[in-house]
């Protein structure tokens, strides 16, 4: 979904001053909070541009999964010096485990389903190491997305000009981000369009998949930016 828009996101989210290096101090806290293991490997599952591992890679040995080539190309360009999977997160699979497993910016809504949910924290947990910490930022939950609302978000650049708009669907446990895009560059004006779908999953939903996966769950009302945050504790440690 992101390989045509994946250039532009940073400029997107640099002009509506999304505070990737405060929201990282609040992982790295609740990291330290949480977790029982000596060491500080760390999994950013879906992650994008890598605007979190920028700060995050001053306290832990950070690698990178995402399951859009442009998303990949982008962030490869910024971190040469890193390690990123092309996989998704349902069932990614890897010869290591982590001490570190994080899924922020709503990520974890492109699961779809409850089943494909619980598969996803399976596949988390057994990428853990006993004592080790996952963290994961919910999407909307059913009820909460205001499917009438109109959005729009712009970037105004020397050399680029991006106007981004859309209205979201609601069917049933599923939202629809209709994205429309306008992006102008000395080479000329290009419009596109992507639709993201994202599932509506419950706090119990949430819950569940966690404890069935084996973890010890803390629900955080807050979170980052006030959509909340799960933070589930591997037993062993």
């Amino acid at each position: 979904m992101y390989d045509r828009s994946a250039i532009i996101y940073d400029a997107i989210y640099r002009a509506q001053g999304k505070d990737y290096a405060a929201e990282s101090q609040k992982i790295v806290k609740l990291i330290r909070q949480y977790k029982r293991t000596a060491g500080k490997t760390l999994l950013d599952v879906a992650c994008g541009t890598g605007n979190h591992l920028t700060y995050l890679q001053k306290d832990f040995d950070v690698e990178g999964l995402d399951n859009s080539e442009g998303m990949l190309n982008v962030v490869r360009s910024k971190f040469p010096h890193l390690r990123f999977h092309l996989a998704d997160m349902v069932d990614f699979e890897m010869d290591h485990s982590f001490d570190v497993v994080i899924c922020l910016f709503s990520a974890i809504g492109y699961v779809h389903t409850f089943p494909r949910l619980k598969q996803t924290m399976n596949t988390i947990a057994k990428h853990l190491l006993p004592g080790g910490v996952t963290i994961i930022e919910p999407w909307f939950g059913p009820g909460e997305l205001d499917g009438k609302k109109v959005h729009a978000a712009y970037a105004d650049e020397p050399e680029l000009k991006i106007a981004r708009m859309n209205v979201n669907r609601v069917e049933g446990k599923t939202s629809y981000l209709d994205f429309h895009y306008m992006v102008a560059t000395p080479k000329g004006v290009e419009y596109f369009t992507e639709t993201h779908t994202l599932g509506l999953f419950t706090q119990d939903e949430y819950l569940r998949a966690f404890k069935d996966a084996g973890f010890v769950v803390v629900h955080d009302k807050e979170g980052l930016d006030g959509r909340g945050m799960y933070i589930g504790l591997k037993h062993g440690g």
